[in-house]
């Protein structure tokens, strides 16, 4: 699998580096951390700081959604890796504004742990930590261990309101409320079409037949729910549907923000194609669309495929999505 970089060992600087030398009117590196970036202008103080982060490969996160109206930093770890606590903790003191900081990450052992040290590291400093943890995947545990479910393509979500209440002026406790609630209310449901491969190794994440999918696939090629024959586009959205309406209640007359997310390599024809199927699904089931989102959102590397994300929104979350937001891979206005 052929990709464009130099040394396997230099990629994710390399990245980063690229990455702050584009987009110097929004984002820097800190001085104490390569991995540790923040906003190029700092929000005012006595607002709550919105910290992200993740492992590398899942391009534009998380990286990309740092700016006004969503993240103020986020710390970077290697490919599909959590990122240790040092540069956690050295992002956690630049944004804290004296309101204490929250932070945002997926439901990955190595995201609780590493995000967890930070925390009690920042709190030794006198700054206060709240923790919202996403575990939007209906795939990766059953309805009764929802706590055990990876977050995924609907911690984007998580972020935007997060990002919007503390703009808002909500305290510490009403950011992280906020947020913990937006994940309640969210969940998404993916398919694999084709691997990814590291850099390091240059072999592909996982093996999938030339004619087969794989339902409920990971974004770091965790195994899924089920191997199954490629389908339609409508067949494969209606699957990814049944088993997200499975697991919410979303009731005639709701309204939903809808994500379809690509993985890396599938094309925005075929994204487009299954958020078709999606309108009408909803649609049909009288559910109303407040506002959609479709593309590259929190991708895989190279990986093919897509997943469906549903949130469920009440007029307080709806209030949040609204909010303007200007970061280098996400703008609203």
């Amino acid at each position: 699998m052929k990709k464009l970089i130099n040394h396997p060992s230099d990629v994710v600087e390399e990245m980063v580096d690229g990455y702050v030398k584009a987009h110097p009117e929004y984002i820097k590196r800190m001085e104490e951390n390569d991995r540790a970036l923040i906003r190029s202008h700092p929000k005012e103080d006595g607002k709550v700081g919105v910290l992200i982060g993740g492992g590398s490969g899942h391009e534009p996160a998380f990286m990309g959604y740092v700016g006004e109206g969503m993240a103020d930093g986020v710390a970077v770890g290697n490919i599909f890796a959590s990122p240790p606590p040092a540069p956690i903790l050295e992002v956690t003191k630049a944004i804290d504004k004296g309101a204490g900081v929250v932070y945002l990450y997926g439901n990955y052992a190595g995201d609780v742990m590493n995000f967890g040290m930070a925390a009690e590291m920042a709190e030794m400093e006198d700054i206060e930590i709240e923790m919202v943890v996403a575990s939007d995947d209906v795939a990766s545990a059953p309805k009764e261990e929802k706590e055990k479910r990876r977050g995924i393509a609907g911690e984007l979500f998580v972020y935007k309101v997060a990002g919007a209440a503390s703009d808002y002026g909500y305290n510490l406790k009403e950011v992280a409320d906020i947020a913990r609630k937006t994940n309640e209310n969210t969940r998404s449901m993916g398919v694999g079409m084709s691997p990814c491969s590291l850099p390091q190794t240059g072999e592909p994440s996982f093996e999938l037949g030339e004619n087969e999918i794989e339902y409920g696939l990971g974004h770091h090629g965790e195994p899924g729910i089920k191997k199954a024959p490629l389908a339609p586009a409508n067949d494969i959205a209606d699957q990814l549907l049944e088993e997200i309406y499975n697991d919410i209640t979303i009731n005639e007359g709701e309204e939903v923000a809808v994500l379809v997310n690509g993985l890396g390599s599938t094309s925005r024809m075929e994204l487009y194609t299954i958020f078709r199927r999606v309108e009408h699904s909803l649609k049909e089931r009288g559910i109303q669309i407040y506002r959609s989102y479709v593309g590259d959102y929190i991708t895989s590397l190279e990986m093919g495929g897509c997943s469906i994300t549903l949130t469920k929104l009440d007029d307080e979350m709806k209030k949040m999505i609204d909010h303007p937001a200007d970061c280098p891979m996400f703008v609203q206005k």
